[in-house]
């Protein structure tokens, strides 16, 4: 859980570094990293309201990853977010753009590297 000022949100996947912020399950200090996962129930919210929260607070990265095969992502620069990179996983093998096994990685941790086609293993795109 991540908690900055009045803003209290829950991300689906953070990466955090600093664990002076941490107690018990809640965490108030700024992850290097998130990531959301839409659905049609959260995707206003994820596209608006939390990653302006995330942008004010200072994440660095933030990732939205989209059920339908999609990543964006967004690095902060002065403050803004700027999307940098928008993928569409084309998993057929026959398709002149097939990239399932193209590699993403994280720009704080550019040791961590995930195939865009196991973002999205088990759902069927």
């Amino acid at each position: 859980m991540f908690l900055h000022s009045d803003d209290y949100v829950c991300p689906d996947i953070m990466i955090i570094c600093d664990r002076k912020h941490l107690k018990g399950g809640s965490y108030s200090g700024v992850p290097k990293f998130i990531a959301e996962t839409l659905s049609h129930s959260t995707a206003k919210r994820d596209k608006t309201e939390k990653k302006d929260i995330y942008e004010k607070a200072g994440v660095e990265e933030y990732w939205i990853i989209s059920p339908q095969g999609s990543v964006e992502i967004y690095y902060l620069q002065n403050g803004k977010y700027i999307l940098e990179q928008n993928y569409m996983l084309q998993s057929d093998k026959e398709e002149e753009y097939y990239n399932a096994e193209m590699g993403i990685s994280l720009r704080a941790f550019p040791n961590i590297e995930i195939k865009l086609g196991e973002i999205f293993e088990g759902i069927d795109v």
